[in-house]
C-alpha cells in the first residue's frame, strides 16, 4: 500500500512538472515577453499541455520511474531519467511534425522541446534526488562524525568504489571513509566518490596515524595471495581492524556489499590463484559412470564425494571404514542431489575379502583411493597400522579394480612420499610403487596424485592452533625453520579430478603447490588475525621436531624429472617403475614381518623404498602393538 501511495505521490509531482517545464520552455523560447506569444500558440496551449502530461507520464512509467528505489537513486537513475525525458520530448516533437504536415497549423514552436527536454531532466532530477535527502533527514540518516568509524579502503578500483559509496550512503554502518590506499600513482592525489587516494600501500601506516583510523577494509578482490600477503603484513603493523572484501563477482547488489566484507582469515593470506577447470575433460570419464571413493567420509574424499556429484555420475559409492563421517556426507549429498543414486558401504579397506564383494557387486568404472592413515608422529609410534592401511589396504583396492576392469584408479598421495624420513611417507610411496607395477599388466589406468598439507583437514596445523589460541596458548610449533606447502580441500581436490581426466596411465601427477610457508609464521599471522599479539597476548613454544619430521618437503624425487600438462597447476613426474612380482613377492614378506615384528617390518621397508631415510631427529617411536 505504502508503495502505491508513493508512486501516485511522484505522478502526481511529475504532472505539476510536465506542465511547468512547457510553460517555463514557453518563457525562455520568447525571452519572458509573454505578449510576444501568437495567438495562434496560446489558444492551443491547454491541448498541447493535456497532450504533453498524457505522453510523458505513459514514458516515464515506461521507463518505471514510479518503482525504482530512489533511497538508493544514482548515476544509473540519472540515465534513465535523461532517457525518459528524451523520448518523451521527441514523441511530442514528432506529434507537432506530423499534426503541421495534416492541418497545415503549427501547435508549438518545435524548439520549445529542446527547452522542455532541458528543464524535464533538471526538474524530475532534482525531485528524486531531494525526495532521496529529504527521506534520509526524516529518518535521522546524518552523518555524525564523532561517532562514526573512520574507514581506509585498500584499492581504489571498481570493488573499492562500491565499497565507498555504501560506506558514505548507508548512515546505519555508522562508518565515514576518510582515506583511499592504491598502488596506482595515476591514482594518487585525486578522488574517489569524494574521498582522496592518499598513496601506495607504503604509507598505510603513516595515512592510520595521520587520518586517525579506526578499521582498514581490504577491497581488491582480484590481488594475488602474494600481495594480499604484503598488503596485510603493513597493515598488521597499526592496531586498526582489518577486514577484506573476498570476490567483486559476489557483490550482486550494491546495497549489501558491506555483508560481503568479512574478517581477513588465514586462508586469504595462504590461498592460491582460482583453478582453471576443464570441465569437459573431467565430465569425460564420471558424466554417467559408477564412482567409488575410498575414504570417502575424510576431509579429501567428502570433498571428492561433493565435487563428483556435480558432474553427474551414474552412481556414487562412499566407502569408509568410520560410520559417522559416512553418514553425514551421505545425507548431505542425499539432500542436493536427490535424483543421484548413492550407495554408502562401510568396509575397511584392510578386508581383501570385504574390498573384493564390494567391487564384484557395484563394478565401478572409476575408483579414487583416498583411504588412509596420514598423521605421521601417530604412525611413527604405530608403524604397522600405517603399513596395513596404507599398503596392503591400497593393494586390496587396486587389485579389485583391475580383476573388475575398473576403467581408471586414481591414488591420493602425499608430498612426504618424497625422500620420505617417517613410515607414513615411506607406505604411501610403496602404493604408489605398487600402482606403477600394477599399470603395466592392466588394462585399468593407475595414476597417483601427489600434493601437500591440506588447509583444515581433519588433524592438520590449523585447527590445532585455533585451539590452542582458544586456551589463551601458548602455540607450540616444532622449529622455528619448518616450512611446509598448503593448499585449500577444494582447489586439491580439482586438481586431482582435473589429473585424472588427463589419465593414461602410470603416471605421478605432482601438484603445484605455490609458494611454501614458514609454520612459524604461521602462526603468528593466526595470532593476529584471532585479535592477539604473538609473544605478548599469545606465546609460541618451540617444542622440537617430532618422530620422523622433516623441516621441509618435497614433491619430487631427484630422478623423477617434471612433464608440464595442459594444467599450468599439474605436472607429470617421470615414471620410475619396479618389477611387479618382485614387488608383490616383497610385500608378501612384508606382510609376514608384521606380524613377527614391527621394527623388522620398518627395516624391510626400507629395503623396498630405497629412499626411505631415517630421519635425523631419531628413530621412531616403538609400536604399542608389540607392547601388549
Amino acid at each position: 500500500m505504502k508503495r502505491i501511495i508513493r508512486a501516485n505521490i511522484l505522478v502526481l509531482l511529475d504532472i505539476v512538472i510536465v506542465n511547468l517545464s512547457v510553460l517555463l520552455a514557453y518563457y525562455l523560447k520568447f525571452e519572458g515577453q509573454i505578449g510576444d506569444i501568437t495567438p495562434e500558440f496560446l489558444d492551443k496551449i491547454v491541448f498541447l499541455l493535456t497532450m504533453s502530461t498524457i505522453i510523458k507520464i505513459i514514458c516515464f512509467a515506461a521507463f518505471k520511474l514510479y518503482s525504482s528505489l530512489w533511497k538508493y537513486a544514482g548515476a544509473y537513475e540519472l540515465v534513465t531519467v535523461f532517457a525518459a525525458a528524451f523520448i518523451a520530448n521527441s514523441i511530442m516533437f514528432a506529434y507537432v511534425i506530423v499534426d503541421f504536415e495534416l492541418s497545415g497549423s503549427l501547435l508549438a514552436p518545435r524548439s520549445i522541446f529542446a527547452i522542455a527536454f532541458l528543464i524535464d531532466i533538471f526538474l524530475i532530477g532534482s525531485s528524486r534526488f531531494a525526495y532521496r535527502g529529504l527521506r534520509r533527514f526524516l529518518h535521522g540518516e546524518v552523518i555524525r562524525f564523532n561517532n562514526s568509524k573512520r574507514i581506509m579502503i585498500i584499492g581504489g578500483g571498481d570493488a573499492g568504489a562500491v565499497v565507498v559509496k555504501e560506506l558514505k550512503y548507508n548512515f546505519r554502518l555508522k562508518c565515514h571513509p576518510v582515506a583511499i590506499i592504491d598502488d596506482n600513482a595515476m591514482k594518487h592525489g585525486k578522488k574517489l566518490n569524494g574521498v582522496h587516494i592518499v598513496g601506495g600501500r607504503d604509507k598505510i601506516a603513516q595515512t592510520v596515524h595521520k587520518k586517525q583510523i579506526d578499521e582498514i577494509i581490504i577491497a581488491i578482490p582480484t590481488a594475488k595471495t602474494k600481495d594480499i600477503n604484503e598488503i596485510y603484513a603493513e597493515c598488521s603493523k597499526t592496531e586498526c581492524k582489518i577486514k577484506i572484501l573476498p570476490s567483486v563477482s559476489q557483490l550482486i547488489d550494491e546495497s549489501v556489499v558491506m555483508q560481503r566484507i568479512r574478517e581477513v582469515n588465514i586462508e586469504d593470506l595462504l590461498g592460491r590463484d582460482p583453478v582453471k577447470l576443464n570441465c569437459l575433460e573431467i565430465a569425460s570419464y564420471i558424466d554417467d559412470r559408477i564412482v567409488m571413493v575410498t575414504g570417502g567420509g575424510g576431509s579429501i574424499g567428502s570433498e571428492l564425494c561433493r565435487q563428483i556429484a556435480y558432474f553427474k555420475p551414474k552412481q556414487l559409492i562412499i566407502l569408509d571404514n568410520y560410520e559417522n563421517n559416512l553418514y553425514d556426507i551421505h545425507n548431505e549429498l542425499a539432500y542436493k542431489y536427490p535424483a543421484l543414486s548413492i550407495e554408502a558401504i562401510i568396509a575397511n579397506v584392510r578386508e581383501k575379502h570385504r574390498v573384493d564383494t564390494v567391487f564384484r557387486i557395484y563394478r565401478p568404472h572409476v575408483v579414487f583411493h583416498a583411504a588412509a592413515h596420514k598423521h605421521v608422529p601417530l604412525m611413527e609410534h604405530n608403524p604397522t597400522e600405517a603399513i596395513k592401511n596404507n599398503v596392503f589396504g591400497s593393494l586390496n583396492v587396486a587389485q579389485a579394480a583391475d580383476k573388475y576392469n575398473a576403467k581408471r584408479f586414481v591414488l591420493i598421495s602425499t608430498d612426504k612420499a618424497v625422500n620420505p624420513t617417517n613410515i607414513m611417507g615411506a607406505t604411501k610411496r610403496l602404493a604408489e610403487m605398487a600402482i606403477q607395477g600394477l599399470n603395466r599388466h592392466s588394462s585399468t589406468e593407475f595414476v597417483a596424485v601427489r600434493f601437500g598439507n591440506v588447509l583444515g583437514s581433519n588433524g592438520s596445523v590449523i585447527p590445532l592452533f585455533k585451539r590452542q589460541i582458544e586456551n589463551g596458548g601458548p602455540v607450540t610449533v616444532t622449529h622455528k625453520e619448518v616450512i611446509r606447502y598448503f593448499m585449500t580441500i577444494p582447489e586439491a581436490v580439482q586438481l586431482v579430478l582435473q589429473a585424472g581426466g588427463m589419465a593414461d596411465g602410470g603416471e605421478i601427477f605432482v601438484l603445484d603447490m605455490g609458494e611454501p610457508v614458514k609454520i612459524y609464521d604461521l602462526a603468528k599471522n593466526l595470532i593476529k588475525l584471532s585479535g592477539f599479539e604473538p609473544e605478548q597476548d599469545i606465546k609460541i613454544e618451540i617444542t622440537g621436531l617430532r618422530p620422523g619430521e622433516k623441516l621441509y618437503e618435497e614433491l619430487l624425487m631427484d630422478d623423477e624429472g617434471l612433464q608440464s600438462t595442459g594444467n599450468n597447476k599439474i605436472f607429470i613426474a617421470k615414471p620410475l617403475f619396479k618389477d611387479l612380482d618382485e614387488l608383490l613377492s616383497e610385500i608378501n614378506t612384508l606382510k609376514e614381518k608384521v606380524i613377527i615384528n614391527s621394527a623388522d617390518a620398518v627395516e624391510y621397508i626400507r629395503d623396498i623404498v630405497p629412499t626411505y631415510q631415517k630421519a635425523e631427529n631419531g628413530v621412531p617411536g616403538k609400536d604399542i602393538a608389540n607392547l601388549v
